[in-house]
């Protein structure tokens, strides 16, 4: 590869060359990337709930619930347009990055000025300074929105996962020490600042570019801009069917039941996100260089969704069975009534994974407009759930929200797939063998669970463990299992025949 290739920041042409290869090797990388996140974040959950109190949870969710609506808007979608884009210049880039400045700051502004109104609506007066603080994170994530999407739009992943992992290398071990050291729900504040503070230095350290000062009348960016409102806008809509619940519950209920369903539903999201966010820079950055290629473009999604959901599925499975033990062990017994809730909250995981899949369709296809009108019409259907199951409690919202995003996934998938040779069929098939032997492990523990009866948290977690192993290993012998299993070794196959045969490109 020429060096003035590997220079030029705005240039992807080289990535075709190798565009399968670079989709499995970036997944792999940004995956084993998201397993040290996983780690650290799994570590900085079970401490900090052991050194803080439900409260302390409490009153940061009753701030970020509100916050993580407008957050989507840190940048205007102006990201995801400059990945998708499939021609870009330096003024283009440069026009989109002061938006983004402008945007963020704005929305910092805002943010602040909203500090005393939410100190008075949930009668809690230490909200106007954690408000005040959180506030930043808006301006820092805008000033690294551009820098990243170069990143991902040349398919640096190696980049992003040192990147990634450097941020909570340094804020955990951070948060961990304010806790322990008696700051209370300030190592909360502390933790979401430093992971955007840190990728934000980084990718500037990164990336081979920098703004040059913004000019009018430059080619294209009305139509960058209208694309990047619609994904943020979508993304918007998105926050909010995911932070509602937390913001009636905080108002209708108070803080201490709020940090218990946090807790759960942040443990849950946990590994979604860690499953998602990867799968989503790859996917995304991937899709939109085959968008003009239907076969392949079907062939790439159903390969991605099988192996998630082959990831996904046991580890759901799991943790539906072991969900107090998990919770007890992790977290600590004051944590035990989160555990109906977190249960409760599994059933609906895999279909949060489907939904950030079709994100993934629309975005990558250009078609913001349809993604935002998709999401509205879910939205008051999401909201009217959490509204209807608040005044029985958390445990009924949780249920609410999982078996209406369940009703509604469906149709949701079969929007995504008009204008693709995709269908629920297909896709169904994709999904056949991880999801069914996911039941059957969740059948098999259940049953060896309360055949031997094991009184020990941890006899417990074991018992439930060989049953998921057991399904597993006996399905070996089926011939579907078999066949998906050869497929994903010609997979490994093909990744390391393609690092041997890609030429430099002339």
């Amino acid at each position: 590869m020429p060096a003035q290739t590997q220079l030029d920041p705005l240039s992807a042409d080289h990535v075709h060359a190798d565009l399968r290869g670079r989709s499995v090797r970036g997944g792999l990388i940004t995956l084993s990337s998201q397993g040290t996140q996983f780690l650290l974040q799994s570590v900085s959950t079970v401490v900090l709930a052991r050194l803080l109190t439900p409260a302390d949870f409490g009153m940061v969710a009753m701030v970020t619930a509100i916050t993580g609506l407008v957050t989507a808007f840190a940048d205007f979608g102006l990201s995801e347009a400059t990945i998708q884009n499939t021609e870009i210049n330096q003024e283009q880039v440069s026009i989109l990055f002061w938006l983004s400045v402008a945007i963020g700051l704005g929305l910092t502004l805002a943010t602040a000025s909203l500090a005393p109104v939410m100190a008075k609506l949930y009668r809690e007066p230490h909200l106007l300074k954690i408000t005040l603080v959180l506030s930043l994170t808006f301006l820092i994530g805008s000033l690294r929105a551009q820098p990243v999407a170069l990143l991902k739009r040349q398919m640096r992943f190696s980049s992003l996962a040192i990147m990634d992992i450097t941020a909570y290398a340094i804020a955990v071990p951070v948060a961990i020490t304010m806790a322990w050291r008696g700051a209370g729900y300030w190592a909360l504040v502390a933790l979401p600042l430093l992971l955007n503070l840190t990728p934000m230095v980084l990718s500037w350290l990164m990336v081979n570019w920098r703004p040059s000062r913004p000019r009018r009348g430059a080619a294209k960016v009305g139509s960058l801009v209208a694309f990047g409102g619609n994904v943020a806008a979508s993304y918007l809509v998105l926050s909010l069917n995911r932070s509602v619940d937390s913001a009636l519950i905080g108002w209708y209920w108070g803080a201490a039941p709020l940090g218990l369903y946090s807790r759960a539903y942040n443990l849950l999201m946990l590994p979604v996100r860690q499953l998602s966010a990867p799968a989503g820079n790859v996917a995304i950055t991937t899709f939109s260089k085959l968008q003009d290629d239907a076969d392949r473009f079907a062939r790439y999604y159903l390969r991605a969704a099988n192996l998630i959901m082959w990831i996904s599925a046991p580890l759901f499975g799991f943790l539906f069975v072991a969900s107090e033990q998990i919770i007890v062990l992790l977290l600590g017994n004051q944590w035990r009534e989160a555990a109906p809730v977190f249960r409760i909250l599994v059933v609906s995981a895999m279909g949060q994974l489907l939904l950030e899949s079709t994100l993934w369709l629309f975005v990558s296809r250009g078609q913001s407009n349809r993604l935002l009108r998709v999401l509205l019409i879910i939205s008051p259907i999401m909201i009217a759930s959490f509204v209807i199951g608040l005044p029985f409690g958390i445990k009924t919202v949780a249920l609410a929200g999982s078996l209406a995003l369940l009703a509604i996934l469906p149709w949701i998938l079969r929007v995504a797939f008009r204008g693709t040779t995709l269908t629920l069929r297909r896709l169904g098939g994709a999904l056949l063998c991880p999801v069914s032997l996911s039941l059957a492990g969740i059948l098999f523990a259940k049953i060896a669970l309360w055949m031997i009866s094991p009184k020990h948290i941890l006899h417990q977690l074991l018992i439930a463990a060989l049953g998921f192993a057991a399904v597993y290993g006996v399905s070996a012998f089926l011939p579907r299992v078999r066949e998906e299993v050869r497929s994903f070794r010609n997979l490994w196959g093909t990744l390391g025949l393609s690092r041997k045969t890609v030429e430099p490109a002339a």
